[in-house]
């Protein structure tokens, strides 16, 4: 794909799901993501309803009348986007492949972030980091990081987790909100994430496709493992057969959602084939109580 197909993908995707993040995300996301604390903005007149546990006695005693302190919310967040690039992100079977949906949430992450003024940043990984975009502000900076997600080519076909978040840990010193993006077909990261949760505020987002849970009656299928490149004969007619492929999938996601059960960090999950923004929209509303 030469450059200005790329230009015309990434600008049709910011034009979708900036609209997305400025009407109905800018709002949520700054509800459900506070500032680092509350600093001291300004002293004024003491008025009515006024909070009398931030009077100022030092202002109050010189000028003779009641004076409070206002403080204001230290706003400014760090959101780090951790994009699973490994090839079995590229499968689907309705509307879009689960690669086209993470780079749409990354999109509408990264505006929503970026209205509120917070710094954004992004890890690619396989099962290797495959690039880091340190966090910063401004709309290039996100279109990059779109571009990155829709067209970097990954070096590995596998996933490993585990090295994606003690990367994180690493790299990012300071408190940040880490989304992840993925469909979570692995496992072995536990340790990873009780570190990184311990300093970032983690949120997961599982990204899937229906024929993942369940596999189809269709006879002998021909099948290509996009991590391994083995390529293999399934006897879908097999009730064995189709059961160890539900089980493949029900231990992943099982795996996922005790890990960050564990660690008490937020998680959904998302279908390729659903409405990632009412989805997105329920998880800010929820997070925001």
């Amino acid at each position: 794909m030469d450059a200005k197909e790329i230009l015309k993908k990434v600008r049709k995707i910011e034009i979708k799901t900036r609209s997305i993040s400025k009407q109905i995300f800018s709002g949520e996301y700054h509800s459900a993501f506070k500032g680092r604390g509350m600093s001291f903005s300004e002293v004024r007149e003491y008025g009515y309803g006024d909070d009398v546990r931030n009077i100022d006695w030092n202002v109050t005693a010189r000028t003779g009348s009641p004076h409070i302190k206002i403080f204001e919310e230290e706003r400014e967040l760090t959101v780090m986007v951790l994009v699973d690039i490994s090839q079995s992100s590229i499968f689907g079977t309705k509307n879009q492949f689960k690669n086209e949906l993470m780079a749409e949430i990354t999109a509408v992450l990264a505006f929503s972030a970026t209205i509120n003024n917070d710094k954004v940043g992004a890890i690619l990984f396989s099962d290797e980091v495959e690039k880091y975009i340190p966090p910063k502000k401004g709309r290039s900076h996100i279109l990059r990081i779109i571009r990155e997600v829709i067209y970097h080519e990954p070096k590995s076909n596998g996933t490993n987790l585990q090295a994606a978040l003690e990367y994180l840990t690493n790299v990012q010193k300071k408190k940040s909100i880490a989304f992840i993006l993925s469909d979570f077909m692995t496992s072995g990261y536990e340790n990873a994430m009780a570190i990184g949760a311990k300093r970032h505020d983690i949120v997961g987002i599982h990204i899937y496709d229906q024929r993942e849970t369940v596999l189809p009656n269709v006879g002998l299928l021909r099948a290509l493992d996009p991590e391994t490149k083995e390529l293999y004969f399934l006897d879908t007619a097999s009730k064995k057969v189709r059961d160890e492929y539900a089980k493949l999938y029900s231990d992943n996601f099982e795996y996922f959602d005790t890990t960050f059960k564990k660690n008490k960090a937020d998680h959904m999950s998302i279908r390729t084939d659903q409405d990632y923004v009412r989805s997105l929209l329920h998880f800010f509303k929820k997070r925001a109580k």
